[in-house]
């Protein structure tokens, strides 16, 4: 392991002491699974938004013979990305 130092806001030191607390788990361990969630988290995030880039393809195809895509692409992604 890699030692390392940090500094944390009391208000994240007493979260994260309650963390370890409830678990039965050291300050240090609970700071690496904290880490791992988090960079978990950003992965999955990316799985998501690939996904939905990906059905994207073909979605604004020329239906009716207009050929504004190049011109409405923001349009298009806006529509795309709304919830």
């Amino acid at each position: 392991m890699i030692r390392t130092q940090i500094q944390l806001t009391p208000e994240q030191s007493n979260k994260l002491r309650r963390y370890a607390r409830a678990r039965g788990i050291s300050l240090a361990e609970a700071i690496r699974r904290c880490v791992d969630a988090a960079l978990e988290a950003g992965v999955s995030d990316r799985k998501v938004l690939y996904v939905r880039a990906a059905e994207l393809i073909g979605k604004y195809a020329d239906r009716v013979g207009s050929r504004d895509l190049s011109r409405r692409h923001d349009l298009y992604l806006a529509d795309a990305y709304r919830p």
